[in-house]
């Protein structure tokens, strides 16, 4: 998942926690393996730019059931969910 589009009159009602879970299923349902997702870091206090968040908040993919995988920039993330993994095999083996 690479961004989300939410109409301006829209924004800010936390319209990506549905969107989020409504990916996941829908993935899920057409045979998808896993999904990843690149969220921002959002810090309380901290002014976040117009458009830094059309790729979502780590928080909206920790609440859907993802999980970080790594932690490549200061205020990114990448967080994956797998489907059908055996129980603690790592990202990508089945």
């Amino acid at each position: 998942m690479t961004c989300f589009a939410v109409r301006k009159g829209c924004r800010g009602r936390g319209l990506t926690y549905p969107l989020a879970s409504a990916t996941i299923e829908f993935a899920r349902e057409r045979g998808a393996r896993a999904i990843e997702a690149y969220p921002m870091i959002t810090a309380p206090g901290k002014e976040i730019t117009w458009g830094e968040l059309h790729v979502g908040a780590r928080q909206v993919f920790e609440e859907a059931g993802f999980r970080e995988v790594s932690h490549p920039t200061v205020r990114r993330v990448l967080m994956r969910i797998d489907f059908g993994a055996e129980p603690g095999a790592r990202p990508g083996e089945r």
